[in-house]
């Protein structure tokens, strides 16, 4: 199964207080975006990547062309979920892998695990989603919290959606829990920067 990778990356990044782009923002000497497609292009099954850019992230869109030659797809910049909704649309995807731009702790064994699942899975969709205790150990504090079978848990911003039945109104998806700390960091804020930066020294 070839699956399309769908990095968004056209967020603003107000919380960071960064005067650049988000998806640029330097995370142990790396643009955050390039530690993402650094774990994609190690994953067998991803056929192809794209990048999802807006109005807001120009500079991306110029660096993924120039420097990565990967295609670029420039969004509304509505919004995170409107955003896919038409990116898929637009390209007519079938097996889509979406994931932010700011999980520069992703790895490419965590991403086979994920397709991994969603072949298993017999549904349209898998949302992944991180344990809310994981983020609250790291000292980080979950914005999104929905609960399944009695366990708090966040999303991690990785999907795989089977684009064909985007216009459902609602997709019959799997809730995929991964306890690791490599998908419990997206870089919203400075102090989101600071454990991502301690961890990847420790990782590399």
């Amino acid at each position: 199964m070839g699956i399309i990778a769908l990095v968004m990356a056209g967020g603003k990044g107000t919380r960071l207080q960064f005067e650049g782009e988000k998806p640029l923002l330097n995370v142990a000497d790396k643009p955050m975006i390039e530690h993402v497609l650094d774990a994609l292009r190690k994953v067998n099954k991803i056929e192809r990547i794209v990048v999802a850019v807006s109005k807001h992230t120009p500079e991306t869109a110029r660096m993924m062309e120039k420097r990565f030659s990967i295609q670029i797809l420039k969004t509304p910049g509505k919004d995170y979920v409107f955003d896919i909704q038409y990116a898929i649309k637009k390209l007519k995807l079938n097996t889509v892998l979406t994931i932010s731009a700011d999980l520069p702790l992703v790895t490419s064994e965590i991403i086979e695990e994920i397709i991994k699942r969603y072949e298993r899975c017999e549904k349209p969709a898998l949302e992944v989603a991180v344990p809310v205790k994981t983020i609250e150990k790291l000292g980080l504090i979950a914005n999104h919290v929905f609960e399944v079978g009695g366990r708090l848990l966040a999303p991690a911003g990785i999907n795989v959606i089977d684009g064909r039945q985007i216009d459902e109104m609602k997709l019959d998806e799997e809730v995929f829990v991964v306890d690791r700390k490599e998908v419990a960091v997206n870089v919203n804020t400075l102090e989101n920067l600071k454990v991502a930066e301690h961890l990847l020294s420790h990782l590399t």
